[in-house]
């Protein structure tokens, strides 16, 4: 019997985007930032990165595309909803949330290249 091919495709979906999740969290540490959570769920919605640096806390949504400008397209206003639902979630669990800033990142993972990083991409 044949094996599934969607099944195989949207594991090694899943397998590539774990990976660059890994890869553009390298690439924020090496940029200064600390990583706080990686893949924060909630009801609401998924965070990929949450990173901190200062008073500001970052909010990454990481895309693995070939070209950034489809990694950036391809997170459309429903994934915006879904992040910022779960970053209030996440800022709400916070100690010290009066003393930090919000933002919300889009990382790009380019094959060959050094990741590309859109600060305040939404």
């Amino acid at each position: 019997m044949d094996a599934d091919p969607l099944g195989k495709k949207r594991k090694k979906a899943e397998r590539r985007g774990r990976a660059s999740e890994y890869v553009a969290a390298l690439y924020l540490v090496l940029k200064g930032y600390r990583i706080v959570a990686m893949r924060y769920r909630t009801r609401a919605g998924e965070v990929d990165i949450i990173a901190r640096r200062g008073d500001i806390a970052v909010f990454v949504e990481v895309k693995a595309r070939r070209e950034e400008g489809l990694a950036v397209d391809a997170v459309g206003f429903a994934a915006q909803q879904r992040i910022r639902a779960a970053s209030d979630i996440w800022f709400s669990r916070q100690a010290d949330a009066a003393c930090l800033s919000q933002r919300y990142d889009i990382v790009a993972v380019l094959p060959g290249r050094w990741p590309r990083h859109f600060r305040d991409a939404f």
